[in-house]
Parts: C-alpha cells; structure tokens; sequence
C-alpha cells in the first residue's frame, strides 16, 4: 500500500515544490493538488464534510501549475490531481495540459478527476444542469482520450463534439495517464468501473461511516462489470496515522492512502510528515 500527500496550495501554504521534495523524501508516492477556480459569494450548494467551508476552497492555486513545479523539484514522486473538475475545464484544453505534465514529469502524472459540489461554482463555467454533470463529465474523458490516443481525433457526443483535429503532445505514458474516478460509493464506483483506471473515494461523509465497509463490494462489482479489480486500484483519500486502521486498509485492497495536509507553512507540515514516514517505512 503506497502513500501519498495532498495540500490546497495558496499563496501562504507550504510551497509545492518544497512540500513534494518532503514528501519524496519520507517515502510518500504522490502528491496531490485539488481545484476548486473560485467560490461564489452567494451559493446554495452544502458543503460535503458539514459545516463551514473552509477559505482555502477560494483561495488555492491551480492544480497544473503547483504540480508542474512539483515535478520540475522531483524526480520519483507521482503528481495528482485531487480531483481535477473536470465539468469546469475545457476538454481539448485540458487534454494538452494533461499530456504536457506528463510528458514534463516523465510520466508521473495521475489524472484524478471528479464531477464536483458546487453547483453555483459550476454555473458561472456554464455548466447549468447539475445533475446531468456527469454525463458531461464523462463525455470530456472520451474526448480526451481520443485526443491522447488518436493522430487524427475526433469526438461526437450530445454535449461534446467537435471534428478531426491534430493535437499534440500525447502523454508520456501508453496510452494516457490512469485516469481516477473520485465519488461516493454507489455511483461514483460504478463511474470508475465505466470509464475509470481507479477509484478514490474520500475516506468518510455524513452518509456513511467509512468508505472501507464498501471497498469489497466494489471489487465484486468490478468482477460483475467484467473488470478486474486489480486493474481499478482503490486509493481512499483521507486517514488518521492509525495503524489498525491502516492494516486494515491493506487487508482489503487498498491501493493507497492519500494524507490531506492542512494549508500552512513548513514548521507545522514537517513534523507531521515526519510522524507519517515512520508509519510507512512500517508498510515498506
């Protein structure tokens, strides 16, 4: 079971390019940058964990441009985003600046993906049918894998369409970067199965009490789906440095453990990922 490290970066957060050499050096596998473009003033939308939203929401930096100098500060760790909303972005956009990460990073770019919360952030990009997101979503990663695979590529979809096109880089990696699926237990394991190289849900919401409890269930439905679980890892985002827990994890499969690290600076961040390597060094 690998470990990985995840940050909201702002302008008064530990810098990713330091945060991603620490975390390389602990023995940690990832790191991982979430998105959220801006918060809307006015806004219907609950936020997921309960309670207030926290201010790093408006005020992180975009995912691509932290792991970019992430990359350029490493050389064995992978990069992530945590999730990228995909909903938001323009796919032929973003489909080169997938493929240009990883061709910078040498192939170490993990494109973690998601339909998101916010639907008044979501409105303000102009996509206004909150419950028919996902299908959009899924469009834009069709289409992007066409642009990534495909020398001359072209997508013809109800909300995505456009005709044969060039485009390049491709990715680094063959075919694309694995491609993961983030959402809740039913629906966004069944996304993940659909269309996903792997499933990251976070480790717990109002909803439920662990994510864990659903962890076999998905593999059964991996096998249902005709998929092999092994080839849809899990990777569960968010975990205390318990080591019951965490054996745990590893009993049931689980791929990965993403570690959500507070946006401060480097005295606090530190020490705490100081506690985390001897907990991994244990999982080596």
């Amino acid at each position: 079971m690998q470990f990985g490290g995840a940050m909201f970066f702002t302008d008064y957060a530990m810098e990713a390019t330091d945060f991603a050499r620490a975390l390389e050096e602990r023995g940690f596998e990832s790191v991982w940058a979430p998105e959220h473009s801006h918060i809307p003033l006015s806004r219907g939308s609950s936020f997921p964990a309960g309670g207030e939203l926290p201010r790093k929401y408006a005020e992180c930096m975009d995912p691509f441009v932290s792991l970019t100098a992430a990359a350029v500060a490493t050389k064995t760790i992978k990069l992530g985003t945590g999730v990228a909303l995909v909903v938001q972005r323009d796919p032929i956009q973003t489909a080169k600046l997938v493929a240009s990460l990883d061709q910078v990073s040498k192939g170490r770019f993990l494109f973690g993906i998601g339909g998101g919360w916010n639907a008044e952030e979501m409105a303000d990009h102009g996509t206004t049918d909150f419950k028919g997101r996902w299908k959009l979503v899924r469009e834009r990663v069709e289409a992007m894998k066409a642009i990534w695979t495909q020398e001359h590529p072209e997508y013809h979809g109800d909300l995505v369409d456009f005709p044969p096109m060039m485009a390049w880089p491709k990715p680094f990696q063959k075919p694309y970067p694995p491609v993961i699926v983030g959402g809740a237990f039913p629906y966004g394991a069944r996304r993940a199965i659909a269309y996903g190289d792997g499933w990251v849900p976070h480790k717990s919401r109002p909803q439920y009490g662990d994510v864990s409890e659903f962890v076999p269930r998905f593999r059964d439905m991996a096998r249902e789906a005709g998929r092999d679980p092994d080839s849809i890892p899990v990777t569960i985002w968010g975990s205390a440095n318990d080591m019951d827990t965490l054996r745990r994890y590893q009993d049931i499969g689980v791929s990965r453990i993403i570690i959500s690290m507070d946006s401060a600076g480097a005295d606090k961040i530190i020490p705490e990922l100081d506690r985390w390597a001897e907990t991994i060094r244990k999982f080596a």
